[in-house]
């Protein structure tokens, strides 16, 4: 694939992983805008960019992870647990069980469902409506260590929606949380953890695609996506978490109807196939 190209998927999976405004739609668009490449490529690059905003998110959040791990590792010695980091730690397990199962069974049966323009401008269009309203009617008091397991189970079922692109999972998470009364930053932080998982599970099953087509040219593909995705990745995270300790979720909303809006009536105007 064109190096261009590659920068491409990789700018637009690095800037809306994070934001509320579906990646995976907008990595839908990209290919159609660009050319389809063949379907396992496609898959491969997708897999690839996601892997370098996990090393993103794993960098921006380090505290928390090392928090979490030690919370793991002091209470399996038994030395007095690091409450807060355990309790973290189970409520990004169990928010990450729906998703894992409901996620893995669709792959084995169901790989390409949804992926449709159509599809991903409803959902662009509707669940930014949902975030708006979560948004205006949620608290600001709430933070991560004073959710429950209920809350993260809430969080975690409301997560397998965003196996439809156009929902987003940043954008479906942190809804799920505003709703719970969780605060906007703490919102997106709970978000991003659990985006560790999710993005780690795309990324190994997207690993045995690559092993399995010995292809080198197409390694050195998957290695520039990396980095030009973990890059961009780290911006969004910075840009984002700083805009959400002064001000609201309206942008993205905002962002979300407008190309909604937009895709539909090119969609039913004739002018992009659905």
């Amino acid at each position: 694939m064109p190096l261009l190209h590659i920068v491409i998927l990789a700018l637009v999976q690095g800037l809306s992983e994070f934001l509320p405004i579906s990646s995976s739609g907008h990595l839908i668009l990209a290919h159609e805008a660009l050319g389809h490449r063949g379907a396992e490529m496609n898959l491969i690059l997708d897999i690839a960019v996601h892997v370098g905003t996990l090393f993103a998110v794993l960098l921006y959040f380090r505290k928390d992870v090392m928090a979490m791990l030690c919370g793991c590792v002091c209470t399996a010695q038994g030395k007095g647990a690091d409450h807060k980091g355990r309790n973290m730690l189970v409520y990004v397990i169990v928010a990450s069980l729906p998703v894992i199962i409901v996620g893995f069974i669709l792959h084995s049966m169901m790989p390409d469902m949804w992926r449709s323009v159509t599809v991903t401008a409803w959902c662009t269009l509707v669940f930014g409506i949902v975030l708006w309203v979560a948004d205006k009617k949620g608290s600001q008091t709430r933070t991560v260590e004073d959710m429950g397991l209920k809350d993260a189970l809430i969080v975690g079922a409301a997560q397998v929606l965003a196996l439809i692109p156009g929902v987003s999972r940043s954008g479906i998470t942190m809804t799920a949380a505003r709703f719970l009364g969780v605060s906007r930053t703490e919102s997106a932080r709970f978000s991003m953890l659990l985006a560790m998982v999710a993005i780690s599970g795309a990324g190994a099953l997207g690993s045995l695609s690559l092993l399995e087509s010995g292809n080198l040219a197409l390694g050195l593909d998957v290695l520039f996506a990396i980095v030009f995705s973990f890059l961009s990745a780290l911006v969004a995270l910075h840009l984002m978490m700083r805009w959400l300790e002064k001000a609201s979720f309206t942008p993205f909303v905002i962002y979300r109807i407008a190309l909604g809006v937009l895709l539909l009536g090119l969609i039913y105007g004739g002018v992009i196939p659905s």
